[in-house]
């Protein structure tokens, strides 16, 4: 019965939140640049991860749709596009869950994910600036959720600068 109503009760507070309004509805479309540590938890096949995002502003309902891509240094690859929920604590803390499939490349000796598509979920908490830029820290998970016969999955943790497209427009003026 305790477990029930906590399942109860987690589903409550995330419909709450989908369904708040945002404090912040009006943010702009991003491109998002991370830099960080791939596999650092199991450390199997550990090396640098870089990422670039689109991040649209575009809603529907509360999610807004983006692209990634990413590289890592022992050389695999991830390219998909996904979801993106924005939830706002005051005018400075943003938390962005979020989940994206992915194409999955590069398979190596020591760490084989199992198939070519790869599930990406990712829960980032970033601060944002008078200019809407925003600075935060991310940890992803990528998961092929059974669809190979193998599924070790593995995890990033990312330092995340996320830039609004009108700020490079105004660079080139």
């Amino acid at each position: 019965m305790k477990n029930k109503t906590s399942v109860l009760s987690a589903v409550a507070v995330i419909a709450g939140l989908a369904f708040a309004p945002s404090a912040s509805a009006d943010d702009p479309a991003y491109i998002t640049a991370a830099a960080g540590w791939f596999d650092f938890n199991r450390q199997k096949d550990e090396g640098g991860e870089f990422r670039l995002e689109y991040r649209s502003d575009y809603k529907l309902w509360q999610f807004k749709p983006f692209a990634t891509f990413s590289g890592v240094t022992n050389g695999m690859t991830f390219l998909g596009a996904g979801i993106l929920m924005d939830v706002y604590f005051g005018r400075r803390w943003v938390l962005t869950p979020s989940f994206a499939p992915t194409w999955w490349r590069g398979k190596t000796d020591d760490l084989d994910l199992g198939h070519g598509v790869e599930f990406r979920s990712q829960l980032e908490l970033a601060y944002r600036f008078d200019d809407r830029s925003r600075l935060g820290i991310s940890v992803s998970h990528y998961s092929n959720a059974g669809l190979g016969d193998d599924n070790p999955g593995t995890e990033s943790l990312m330092v995340n600068y996320s830039v609004p497209i009108g700020n490079f427009k105004k660079m080139f003026r």
